[in-house]
């Protein structure tokens, strides 16, 4: 099984999508991956202001 990382572009669409009120099996759907994929992205990288992609980037890099 091949495994790849988020790239900065998803990165940036989860952002745009759940700011636009998109559950994750939504955003999972659009950007075919699987759901526990984006919900775990968004729970490692959620603030008290939101979920950040800039910073989840820099932390993966």
């Amino acid at each position: 099984m091949n495994y790849t990382h988020l790239t900065q572009e998803e990165r940036y669409q989860i952002y745009a999508l759940k700011k636009a009120g998109h559950n994750p099996t939504e955003i999972a759907h659009v950007l075919e991956r699987h759901p526990s994929t984006i919900c775990r992205e968004l729970s490692r990288n959620q603030s008290r202001r939101g979920y950040r992609p800039k910073q989840a980037q820099r932390l993966s890099d």
